[in-house]
């Protein structure tokens, strides 16, 4: 496996990328406050004619990742638009509407069913699992549900996912997200369907917005990825054969850098791990 070229910022790379597909939770914020530094490259990078739309695993629609962008001052110069999984995910809840489906996930995320004339029922009514996160996500994991999941695959249901993530940065915590729930799921036999990133759906729309921005379709080689997750971000570009940038500072930022000095040979073991390349690599995202 080839190592990542280590880019010094993101104006090296501007000449080879039109687009940028850019995470959001630990590259331009931490859930808690934005990244001024990060925010100020994707600025720069779309004042040079450049488009950057921000590509989330957040289980909602993008109007609330924008509210909340907003809210941690997050400048709207820093991107041309957002696509979450949430957005992709309505595809999949309106394929089996009206359900019923049991809503697994905080009341924050109850905009993804807006419009969509879901029912809603108790899980041993329900024909499908709706699952955004766990419903206590500071105090909850993935083991508290082990028992509903196993009587809910003893009767077939199968679990749409709008948050493939597995963990994200919320301050200096790690929390679950709804992919650790659909992990125990599949481990339990159970059948899981997901939009977002690493899965094709997410891709699809951002590349279609893009092509909208671009008046035109857009060269998939002069696209970028760029995360810090090895197992959503760069397989995802990976699958789609993405060129992708790794930000080492975000959720294994304590296994990969020392001292803001980014270990190599530590990034390549979980590299290797997670069966992942990236075509570059920074400690954050500057420019």
């Amino acid at each position: 496996m080839t190592s990542p070229k280590l880019a010094a910022g993101l104006a090296a790379l501007t000449e080879r990328y039109d687009v940028l597909l850019c995470d959001v939770w630990g590259v331009i914020h931490n859930g808690r406050e934005a990244f001024p530094v990060a925010c100020e490259a994707l600025a720069r990078f779309r004042a040079g004619g450049g488009e950057v739309i921000l590509i989330s695993n957040a289980p909602r629609p993008n109007a609330g990742v924008i509210e909340q962008l907003d809210r941690l001052g997050v400048a709207r110069e820093a991107w041309s638009l957002v696509v979450t999984s949430g957005d992709a995910t309505r595809q999949l809840l309106a394929a089996r509407a009206p359900g019923p489906a049991w809503k697994l996930g905080p009341e924050r995320d109850d905009p993804l069913y807006e419009g969509l004339e879901l029912d809603f029922s108790d899980l041993d009514q329900a024909s499908f699992i709706a699952c955004t996160g766990p419903f206590d996500d500071e105090a909850e994991t993935p083991d508290d549900y082990r028992d509903r999941f196993r009587g809910a695959v003893a009767r077939g249901l199968p679990m749409i996912c709008a948050n493939p993530d597995i963990v994200v940065q919320r301050g200096d915590r790690l929390i679950y997200c709804g992919g650790a729930l659909a992990q125990l799921y599949e481990a339990l036999d159970g059948q899981v369907l997901m939009a977002g990133k690493p899965h094709a759906l997410i891709y699809d729309l951002a590349l279609a917005q893009a092509a909208k921005l671009k008046d035109g379709p857009v060269q998939r080689t002069r696209v970028l990825c760029i995360g810090d997750g090895p197992r959503t971000d760069l397989r995802g570009a990976n699958a789609q054969g993405l060129d992708a940038l790794f930000i080492a500072a975000g959720i294994h930022g304590q296994e990969i850098l020392a001292k803001g000095h980014l270990d190599v040979a530590m990034m390549d073991h979980v590299f290797e791990t997670e069966g992942v390349t990236a075509t570059w690599a920074m400690p954050e995202l500057v420019w």
